[in-house]
């Protein structure tokens, strides 16, 4: 039997985060036992009572699970493109469709993109403020490029970005790690830097490594890492 607060419940059932959830309440939506409640801190019983949304049941999640999708190239980051361009769910297997996805990756870049069943765990690795380290391949054009502006951390457009890791691997190949994950920060600051991208691969998300697995497949983290890297929250 466990009792905990209907806004934990609902984000450990990985339908939203911690945050999200209590929004979903106050507008009326949630309901137990056919009551309809409005106070994320009401108790919920998840052995003897039935919570819905909208209707429609929520089912908890026994266990957290967290995987790692290799993104392919032209694909969105989202549930529903308005443009109808093909969604990371148009990709994964059915049994994988009901995780959310930490963070995005944009149309262009490919690689390692985690997706759990744990809405709070989706807020926490999305917190810039837990400075989580992200890992790029990345291949670029231009002649004079400068760097230093991207170590030293840019301010471009009025839009500061944190420092960036950078070493150059290749003739225009360049490993870039990142510790905030602002919309499309490695593109703008390597535009600035004189080297804009052509291509972008995220190979690795904290401790979490992509290794070989295929693009367009997903994998099972093992608990081991999952543990590591909430260690580091």
């Amino acid at each position: 039997m466990t009792k905990q607060r209907i806004a934990k419940f609902i984000a450990a059932s990985g339908v939203a985060s911690r945050r999200d959830a209590e929004k979903i309440i106050a507008s009326g939506a949630v309901a137990i036992n056919d009551v309809v409640v409005t106070t994320p801190a009401t108790i919920v019983d998840d052995a003897v009572d039935v919570v819905t949304l909208n209707g429609k049941k929520i089912q908890p999640q026994s266990n957290l699970a967290l995987y790692i999708f290799n993104k392919p190239l032209n694909v969105m980051t989202t549930a529903r493109d308005p443009e109808g361009r093909t969604t990371i769910y148009d990709i994964l297997p059915n049994e994988y469709k009901h995780l959310r996805y930490v963070g995005r990756l944009d149309y262009k870049t490919t690689g390692l993109l985690l997706l759990t069943n744990d809405g709070d765990l989706v807020q926490k690795l999305s917190l810039p403020s837990n400075k989580i380290p992200r890992t790029y391949v990345a291949r670029v054009g231009g002649e004079k490029h400068q760097f230093d502006i991207a170590r030293h951390g840019a301010t471009i457009d009025g839009i500061k970005y944190r420092p960036m890791e950078i070493t150059e691997i290749g003739k225009n190949k360049l490993r870039i790690t990142v510790t905030e994950g602002k919309k499309n920060e490695i593109r703008i600051v390597l535009r600035a830097c004189g080297a804009p991208v052509q291509k972008l691969h995220r190979e690795s998300f904290g401790n979490l490594h992509i290794g070989n697995l295929e693009s367009g497949k997903i994998k099972k983290v093992p608990q081991k890492d999952v543990d590591l890297l909430l260690k580091t929250l």
